[in-house]
């Protein structure tokens, strides 16, 4: 009836979490978990509860109740707590969806026309995107798999799978566009002298953090973690802790390529803090935002930077091979979209 599984968490202590299944002809009537610091705990109070639900179901004192869309977000999150490290958006779009109607439906009895109906007041109440619904549908398929496993219900699985078919054949979801922006010499230059006037009387040296992205290509919040100890001005590269990746969220440590003009402006910043950019990356997000406001430079978020500046590494004849070791991406076939080269910078040959 119960069973106990080990996970290991971020900080890289094992936890053990006692999960108790109770089934009325084939169908899932109670489920409940605990996850405890030692396996001992974990079998002392699964033993304990057995007896109770035991106890509770010859009495008749146990009835069917239904498992809901919004018991297998909660087991979702709760089973990723500790092991997997979320991102702002992923928690954001998580909790929205446990307060939306879909949450309160019985899983069991979940339809693709459910869901379809959902992805379409979705689309046309709250005016989101096509992208953003899909993303949606994502995160529901996400705990729709933990709870086929945690509960044994597969149905919402199926409905899930039929309904992002239809959903993409009505063009009700779609992916997301990929982005072409490129940062013109003129916004460049307007940016540069926008951010130079203001940085004398600015904490965060904008100038600065606006000339290195566009040089190494590191996002916003790298660049505010990179700590003057994993710098190697020798060897002309640096580590960085946490590097984003498909699946890995924490501690993926890699060595990227750095140019001597960024690290120049690395040498320029005083030594007062284990970072080099000891800063907020939301500041910093915020503070190149309010500029392209103020400049009424329209379309630009500092994440095309990055976009910029892996172009520019292309159009200086880097090979992909050679550009992955600056932007560390993981994939050159990921890479291919950032090659918008400028048709005047294609040289005769």
């Amino acid at each position: 009836m119960g069973t106990i599984s080990a996970r290991t968490r971020a900080d890289g202590t094992t936890a053990y979490t006692a999960q108790i299944r109770l089934k009325d002809q084939g169908v899932i009537v109670h489920t409940e978990a605990q996850t405890f610091t030692k396996k001992a705990l974990a079998q002392a109070w699964m033993k304990r509860r057995e007896a109770v639900l035991e106890e509770q179901r010859a009495t008749g004192g146990l009835s069917k109740d239904k498992i809901t869309v919004g018991d297998l977000l909660d087991a979702y999150v709760q089973q990723s707590e500790g092991i997997t490290e979320w991102g702002r958006s992923k928690k954001a779009d998580i909790a929205r969806l446990r307060t939306c109607g879909l949450a309160a439906k019985d899983a069991r009895l979940l339809t693709a026309a459910d869901i379809i109906d959902y992805a379409k007041r979705r689309r046309i109440d709250d005016e989101a995107g096509p992208a953003t619904v899909l993303n949606d549908i994502v995160w529901l398929r996400q705990a729709f798999l933990s709870g086929a496993t945690m509960f044994d219900i597969k149905q919402p699985v199926v409905a899930a799978d039929a309904a992002k078919l239809e959903l993409f054949r009505m063009k009700v979801i779609a992916k997301p566009a990929q982005r072409k922006r490129r940062l013109s010499a003129d916004e460049e230059a307007k940016l540069g002298d926008y951010f130079g006037s203001r940085d004398a009387r600015a904490q965060i040296p904008m100038l600065d953090i606006f000339k290195f992205a566009l040089l190494t290509a590191r996002r916003q919040e790298e660049i505010c973690r990179i700590k003057w100890v994993d710098i190697d001005f020798e060897k002309g590269t640096c580590w960085l802790d946490d590097v984003k990746h498909p699946t890995q969220k924490k501690g993926n440590r890699r060595e990227f390529r750095i140019l001597k003009p960024a690290l120049e402006i690395i040498q320029s910043q005083p030594n007062k803090a284990d970072e080099v950019f000891p800063y907020n990356s939301k500041s910093v997000g915020a503070a190149f935002t309010r500029a392209c406001h103020f400049l009424e430079i329209t379309g630009l978020r500092f994440h095309d930077l990055r976009h910029e500046a892996t172009s520019r590494l292309f159009e200086k004849g880097y090979s992909i091979q050679e550009v992955a070791q600056f932007t560390l991406h993981e994939s050159w076939a990921t890479l291919k979209r950032y090659t918008h080269l400028k048709p005047e910078n294609v040289p005769e040959r």
